[in-house]
């Protein structure tokens, strides 16, 4: 008679147990995006001590690149980490109070709420500044002081350049923010 009444509430047990660990496992997930996500979070810390601080080098011979087995031979860049360098480096001043940064495969979008201690043409200069100073040269950088475009350009933070009505969204917003203006073109 134990062992009856012992299989089953040991049966419960294990699952109580393994369906807990799979709520954890979500509660991790959800917690990840949501640092991920979250502007405060400061920049990850290099995989080892003084990375930062070395030089980068490689050498290849042109025989070593024709029998890379490599398959992906493309360049590629971190988006996400190029659009948190933008904003950081723009809130380290005292030009902006809040930054929004979107990088696409072509184009940067930000939008700002400036301080009021700068006229709306010098600030629109310091952000696309700013961007064209850390992004490669082929970006178009798209810059506007209106603040609702802060929310529509997070809520493009989660797409991907490959889905459908991508492109046709963030030519609306680039419409809007010509609207402002685009800072200064000199010495670009």
């Amino acid at each position: 008679m134990k062992t009856r009444t012992l299989i089953p509430i040991g049966l419960t047990s294990l699952l109580l147990i393994t369906g807990c660990a799979n709520n954890n496992n979500a509660i991790d997930e959800r917690d990840q995006i949501r640092n991920e996500l979250d502007p405060n979070q400061e920049l990850r810390a290099p995989a080892e001590d003084g990375a930062d601080d070395k030089l980068g080098y490689v050498r290849y011979t042109k025989e070593q690149m024709e029998n890379n087995t490599e398959k992906n031979h493309s360049v590629s860049i971190d988006r996400t980490e190029m659009a948190n360098m933008i904003t950081r480096i723009m809130l380290r001043g005292d030009a902006f109070d809040e930054v929004a940064t979107l990088v696409t495969d072509e184009e940067v979008l930000i939008a700002y709420q400036k301080s009021g201690r700068y006229d709306q043409d010098r600030t629109a200069d310091m952000a696309k500044r700013t961007a064209m100073s850390v992004m490669p040269r082929y970006f178009k950088v798209y810059v506007s002081d209106n603040t609702s475009l802060i929310n529509d350009i997070h809520s493009l933070h989660n797409l991907s350049t490959t889905e459908g009505d991508y492109d046709n969204t963030i030519q609306s917003i680039i419409k809007e923010m010509k609207k402002s203006p685009q800072g200064s073109n000199k010495g670009m």
